[in-house]
């Protein structure tokens, strides 16, 4: 995680070592949440502005992608704007912090008078930034304190952040399309487009013996309802060793793949093994059919939670909930019990191998990230995920396999379905709206519920 400036603030005439302590405890809160901090207090008002120049000169030159203005008493704006104005490009936390109880009164140090004469004046100079403040008797604000930071800290990662894409426009969808001077722009990942035929050529240098060891290693993890060819298990393997050299080479830390017109029909190998491997292996998003808003969203949601974002589609909708699920491939991390497999064809494709394994329930967030008339926006909702009834879908070889899949149900399916914007969502677990519109607001991107 990248360092954080943490500037703490108090007025000339309150008694020094109350500003002290109040800015060491708000320090010691914010490093038990597990930030690294670049800390100057404290920071006065004094008439020769020692301490804002004393604050400068700590600040400068020094790497942190984010700020925490901390307020531990009153404070004039311009000796805050001062230090801010120099670094206006950063996001920042507004933290007013709060007196305490001595006996039958209270005692305070004008904290929120502090924050309450700088939360417009941030605003109207155009700073990204969010208002915290603490209350007496209250456990403090120290957690949203570092979720916001955590939500600087994935948009600087994603301004660097390269996603290779295998083919272009799997299907000829629509929905999976982007742009790519205004995503560079708004959110910052590098969609870079790569041929299926640079993926055969590597194939064809992997030796039996490479091939092999992963068969043996990382495949012999998985639980096979029923053998599967030989010649499939290669095929997974050395297909997956192909796209990891590539992965390696250009540091990819997202991949898709054209899936149906491209490895189901060019090459006749349905990807789900692939996507396995790639994701539980080498740790990368993965989402299928050239979904570039798919794995765009991925790595927003891996930088905020650190899961890995996995990929649902939708094949039902009720009264109160959805059936969603995928029809080749789940990750690892999402598997409830065992990583399950099968050989088995859909239709007039090929025999693969398809993931069955059980997905884990339980409380999740949904999200897609969409462009709408020259905007980025964020569909984003809670879901409970439960495990669904026995369905199948249509065309795969009978008896046909219970595809990975959950029951998500949600506050209210029809505002769902008026706002859906594609068939992938991406899903992590827990309440993780907090997070993601954080991160949003950063990059100024709109929520949609």
């Amino acid at each position: 995680m990248s360092k954080v400036a943490f500037i703490g603030f108090g007025e000339v005439n309150t008694p020094i070592d109350i500003i002290i302590n109040k800015c060491k405890a708000a320090e010691e809160a914010l490093k038990a949440e597990g930030l690294d901090l670049l800390s100057v207090y404290p920071v006065t008002d004094d008439y020769e502005e020692k301490d804002i120049k004393k604050a400068l000169d700590a600040l400068k030159g020094q790497d942190f992608d984010s700020m925490v203005i901390c307020i531990a008493g009153w404070i004039p704006t311009h000796a805050v704007v001062k230090i801010t104005e120099q670094y206006r490009h950063l996001p920042m936390v507004l933290w007013g912090l709060c007196g305490w109880r001595e006996g039958d009164r209270i005692v305070t140090t004008a904290d929120q008078a502090g924050t309450t004469a700088l939360r417009n004046t941030f605003y109207d100079l155009g700073y990204k930034f969010k208002y915290v403040y603490d209350i007496i008797g209250k456990k403090t604000n120290s957690k949203k304190v570092a979720d916001y930071i955590t939500a600087a800290n994935a948009a600087a990662t994603l301004r660097s952040a390269r996603i290779g894409m295998a083919g272009y426009r799997d299907m000829n969808l629509y929905g999976t399309l982007y742009d790519g001077s205004s995503l560079k722009r708004v959110v910052g990942p590098e969609i870079e487009t790569f041929e299926m035929l640079e993926i055969k050529q590597r194939f064809d240098k992997i030796t039996k013996e490479e091939k092999q060891a992963v068969i043996d290693t990382a495949m012999a993890k998985w639980k096979f309802l029923k053998p599967a060819k030989q010649e499939s298990m290669e095929l997974a393997a050395g297909y997956y060793l192909a796209i990891k050299s590539i992965i390696d080479e250009r540091g990819y830390t997202a991949i898709s793949l054209k899936d149906v017109d491209g490895m189901k029909k060019l090459l006749g190998f349905p990807p789900a093994p692939i996507f396995m491997l790639l994701s539980d292996c080498e740790k990368v998003a993965t989402v299928p059919e050239n979904d570039s808003l798919g794995n765009v969203t991925q790595l927003m949601v891996k930088a905020l939670t650190g899961q890995c974002g996995a990929y649902l589609e939708f094949y039902e909708f009720f009264e109160n909930s959805v059936i969603a699920g995928v029809p080749d491939y789940v990750p690892a991390e999402i598997v409830d019990g065992e990583v399950t497999v099968m050989p088995a064809a859909f239709g007039e494709l090929a025999e693969g191998i398809l993931n069955v394994s059980k997905v884990r329930t339980g409380e999740l967030t949904m999200c897609r990230l969409f462009y709408r008339d020259g905007k980025y926006y964020m569909h984003l909702l809670k879901g409970e995920g439960k495990t669904p009834p026995k369905w199948e879908e249509a065309g795969w070889t009978q008896p046909a396999p219970q595809l990975p899949g959950l029951e998500i149900f949600l506050p209210d399916v029809e505002k769902f379905a008026q706002n859906v914007m594609c068939q992938h969502y991406i899903i992590s677990y827990g309440d993780n709206t907090e997070l993601i519109e954080n991160l949003c607001d950063i990059l100024g991107i709109g929520i949609v519920r």
